[in-house]
């Protein structure tokens, strides 16, 4: 590994510029003027804005680019599985690897160099998806750390063999026991669904990542399922281990019902992860006017304790027929959405998903812009931490363990000339 400073980078809004010295793949060293004394080789940040790597924290990228196949024209979340399901029995491994090596490259060109992917296992897919994935972690590991969730799209109870076949995927190389608890038919199932998750994740010490309560409709007891998720974490001594993407039903509570459940997702050390484009995409179909937002409430999760750290989700499939793998993107769709509009507010949006993703994947004691922590850095063409998302800026810099993996050249363009002061 090379040795490496970055000159006068933008850290923190309201402080002086600091360089940053690498060495060794971890950042040892982060104060003004440092001394190059082992001949390393010097970025300028040029005062720009230096942050860890970005985390995608949630993504699918077996089911990706998609959508052309077997559009969804209703937008329904029931024709997106329907199709889906159709297209998976025609998976080929090449197929699968094609399109998920495509949405891999896509999210390191923008910056995100540590991915939690969520493969299917059903009896469509069966376990092919976490057989291209583990292909994939291996090939792409010296630029891309991945996670992967045997996710059971179409549930365990009511799907015979699934069980069995996530438990052959933690052995190929799975890191996480995935969940869907509103896929079975019945709310008995969706408890025994719980169940199962949790006692499979115990018999191999692996943490949880469960999609769940996908919905607008609070009277639906198979899309209300957080409370019983919490107390499941807290008996099974779960806190901090386990991470749930949508909870978009937790939107249509009244706040005084909410609160008390905000409180217990804390205490239980449960993530919540928004996915905002899928999740508005999707959501207040049968709505006629006023359609909600259809997003779990961020801010007022965030003012009880609860880590959210928000994700891509899908990218151009019949769930989300958009995306690039642009997860400042996607921040500027939950800043708006939310309303989440003051400084303070926006560099909020850019911890979830940093510190705040790197905590839901278990990974915070090697991540962040500290000294003995991974070099894994971008260095991006703007001085503001919090207009960051607002300014979408070019990233000039991917860095992956104190290796310059991804340089874009900045050319002064007539536009920016006559945008000059």
């Amino acid at each position: 590994m090379s040795n490496l400073i970055i000159r006068r980078a933008h850290i923190k809004d309201g402080e002086a510029l600091k360089d940053i010295k690498i060495s060794g793949g971890k950042i040892t060293e982060i104060a003004t003027d440092i001394q190059n004394d082992n001949n390393s080789k010097e970025i300028d940040a040029k005062g720009n804005v230096v942050l860890p790597s970005l985390i995608e924290s949630h993504i699918h990228p077996d089911k990706a680019f998609l959508e052309d196949r077997k559009p969804n024209k209703s937008g329904t979340l029931e024709e997106a599985l329907k199709n889906t399901a159709e297209l998976k029995k025609l998976y080929t491994f090449e197929d699968v690897k094609k399109r998920a090596e495509k949405v891999l490259r896509w999210s390191i060109l923008n910056g995100t160099t540590i991915m939690r992917a969520q493969p299917d296992v059903d009896p469509y897919e069966k376990t092919l998806g976490v057989e291209v994935l583990v292909h994939l972690k291996e090939k792409f590991k010296d630029v891309l750390d991945m996670q992967i969730v045997a996710f059971p799209q179409e549930g365990i109870i009511q799907s015979p063999g699934v069980l069995e076949m996530m438990e052959e995927t933690i052995k190929m190389g799975a890191d996480i026991v995935g969940g869907c608890p509103y896929s079975e038919k019945t709310m008995e199932d969706t408890k025994k669904q719980l169940e199962v998750v949790f006692d499979l994740a115990e018999k191999y010490n692996l943490p949880i990542d469960m999609h769940a309560d996908f919905g607008t409709n609070a009277d639906d007891p198979q899309n209300t399922c957080i409370e019983l998720i919490c107390d499941m974490t807290i008996a099974r001594g779960y806190q901090g281990r386990v991470a749930i993407g949508h909870v978009t039903t937790l939107g249509s509570l009244d706040p005084e019902v909410a609160a008390p459940i905000f409180d217990k997702i804390a205490k239980a050390g449960v993530t919540i992860v928004p996915l905002p484009v899928t999740d508005m995409f999707m959501t207040g179909r049968t709505e006629r006017k006023n359609i909600p937002r259809g997003m779990a409430p961020v801010m007022a999760m965030m003012e009880h304790g609860v880590n959210i750290a928000y994700s891509s989700n899908n990218i151009r499939n019949a769930f989300t027929p958009f995306g690039n793998a642009d997860l400042i993107a996607v921040g500027y769709l939950l800043q708006v959405s939310q309303q989440m509009g003051s400084a303070d507010q926006r560099r909020a949006v850019l911890d979830m998903v940093t510190y705040n993703a790197a905590k839901a994947l278990g990974i915070s004691d090697t991540y962040g812009l500290e000294v003995g922590k991974n070099a894994d850095l971008n260095i991006y063409d703007c001085d503001d931490i919090s207009n960051l998302i607002n300014d979408q800026p070019l990233i000039r810099y991917v860095i992956k363990r104190g290796e310059i993996i991804v340089q874009n050249d900045l050319t002064r363009t007539m536009a920016s000339v006559l945008m000059e002061d």
